[in-house]
């Protein structure tokens, strides 16, 4: 669906005009950013002239390599040869005046008939995206966090889900689901050159609420045998099969946990009200930003958030310096829940702490929670969520 961005609304609004029914506007280049990360099947993007043309043109070349398919239309007040060769340089698909709304429109529709052109006879590789969920430190409710959260993202098969138990040593995700597996990603070890979904796809098991798993080895010992190749193609084979690829990562920076999160798009930091806790999920922090992964997508996801213990929840975002996205309140229900193999998202949907994993879903996932409508953008369609992460973000 085509978007057009420009920070004047009345621009924005003749803009729209140009585009087909189904257009969007927004105000911002990080909305754009936001945008695009959400549809992997977006083909163009106009950039109005209200846009910097410095800006335009960056973004230009940021998508020629990261999102190839995607045609940017640059719209100019003003149309001369140093617009022209500059644009050319940046890859831009076309350059037209603003006054010309027939010639964007024109535009628009070269860039559809390109990306049919691209897609081939079988389509564009899909591409989905990949959340992590870590804390440096273990008995935090990182694998509940996990479980949890790609059940609410497959929203009763709304989303197609794949939960990877990443914990290759103490992997708990199968026995929190009562799943019993009889393949693991241990199956695909020496296979990493040639592993696509035909050979992955018969190491998944099926979990009744519309989600796939990738359980961990049986046996501790396997963690040896799998490579850090392997843990990247078997994620990146995934991503192109499902919409949402959830990891329950190892509480360690160790060789696979640094793959798996050198591959994320998305990154939940999971942490409890403990000082100790604290203090390894800010040292964690500073080691991903050191490492450029997960810039401007973490999610602070603060478990057992009592305010008995002493430690506020401003207290917590001061000191990580990263905003809290979710509080899952200690509770008895939680427990039970995950012990009967219903993990609370499925077994009680109400419940305070399944409303949080809800919304951080639909954070992730860039729509809205129920109850929680996303903030508005210019549109002549529907509503789109306010997403302020940065345009330019580290990606594979």
């Amino acid at each position: 669906m085509p978007v057009v961005v420009d920070p004047d609304s009345s621009t924005l609004s003749e803009l729209l005009t140009a585009l087909p029914p189904g257009g969007h506007g927004m105000d911002s280049t990080e909305k754009l950013a936001a945008w695009l990360d959400n549809r992997p099947d977006e083909y163009v993007a106009v950039i109005g002239p209200g846009v910097d043309l410095a800006v335009a043109l960056e973004i230009c070349e940021t998508l020629r390599f990261t999102r190839p398919t995607v045609s940017v239309v640059v719209v100019r007040d003003h149309v001369d040869t140093d617009v022209l060769t500059k644009a050319m340089h940046a890859g831009v698909r076309d350059v037209v005046p603003g006054t010309d709304l027939a010639a964007i429109s024109g535009a628009v529709e070269r860039a559809y008939q390109l990306w049919i052109a691209l897609r081939g006879p079988g389509g564009v590789a899909r591409q989905g995206r990949i959340a992590a969920v870590f804390s440096p430190k273990g008995g935090v409710g990182k694998t509940t966090a996990a479980v949890n959260l790609a059940l609410a993202l497959a929203d009763r098969g709304a989303r197609q889900v794949c939960l990877v138990d990443l914990d290759l040593a103490f992997g708990d995700v199968a026995i929190t689901l009562q799943l019993f597996p009889s393949h693991s990603i241990e199956h695909a070890v020496g296979s990493e050159e040639a592993l696509d979904f035909r050979l992955l796809e018969p190491m998944l098991t099926r979990h009744e609420d519309s989600l796939m798993v990738l359980a961990a080895p049986s046996t501790p010992d396997a963690r040896d045998r799998i490579t850090p190749t392997l843990v990247a193609r078997t994620l990146r084979v995934l991503a192109e099969n499902f919409d949402f690829v959830v990891v329950d990562t190892a509480p360690a920076f160790d060789e696979l946990t640094l793959t798996a999160l050198d591959e994320t798009d998305e990154c939940v930091m999971v942490a409890t009200l403990d000082v100790p806790t604290l203090k390894n999920v800010k040292v964690a922090l500073e080691t991903m930003d050191a490492l450029g992964i997960a810039q401007g997508h973490r999610h602070l996801l603060l478990n057992r958030a009592d305010d008995e213990v002493g430690i506020s929840a401003e207290k917590v975002e001061a000191i990580l310096g990263l905003e809290i996205a979710a509080q899952v309140a200690t509770s008895v229900e939680i427990a039970a829940a995950t012990n009967a193999g219903r993990p609370i998202v499925a077994a009680k949907p109400e419940h305070g702490s399944s409303t949080q994993f809800v919304q951080l879903a639909a954070r992730l996932a860039g729509t809205s929670a129920p109850g929680h409508p996303a903030s508005p953008t210019t549109s002549n369609a529907s509503e789109e969520p306010r997403d302020e992460r940065r345009f330019f973000r580290r990606r594979r």
